[in-house]
């Protein structure tokens, strides 16, 4: 089976926010065609787009999975929807927010799915955790995660 390296974004601002993400990353780890092999430390951080809601708590993890994209997005969205997810707000608050930030060897665009994520670079919530596992990654701007992660502003 050919296994791909992947980057997750992880975010949640309702209920038990800790245990939501450990819950997310369980639920992928356990999936047979995912193994996670690492995981960023969690970040509190504002949320972005509407901004009057409960602050984040973020991270980023590394799976080898053997899922194309599109099924690894099915996967995401199932978890997520077992978690409780909702999708009722652009942004809103949310239980758990599963996002593919990088895919190996994938650059694509549909209406569901863009890898690289487009708006990746412009998120300290996933630069730096990004940084904090993968700090040679080389990112769609040429920089690596850690280069990357020391110009973030707004974090």
């Amino acid at each position: 089976m050919d296994m791909k390296t992947a980057y997750i974004s992880l975010g949640a601002n309702i209920g038990d926010t800790h245990g939501n993400l450990r819950e997310a990353i369980r639920l992928l780890d356990e999936d047979p065609s995912c193994a996670v092999t690492a995981v960023s430390s969690f970040y509190v951080t504002k949320p972005v787009g509407l901004e009057n809601q409960p602050d984040f708590l973020n991270a980023v993890i590394a799976i080898q999975t053997s899922l194309d994209p599109s099924q690894l997005l099915d996967l995401c969205h199932s978890i997520e929807a077992k978690m409780g997810r909702v999708r009722t707000i652009r942004w809103g608050p949310r239980v758990i927010d599963i996002d593919i930030i990088m895919y190996e060897g994938v650059e694509m665009s549909r209406d569901d799915l863009i890898i690289p994520h487009p708006r990746m670079m412009e998120r300290g919530f996933v630069v730096i955790p990004l940084a904090e596992i993968a700090p040679e990654l080389k990112l769609p701007n040429g920089l690596t995660a850690k280069e990357a992660a020391a110009q973030v502003h707004d974090f």
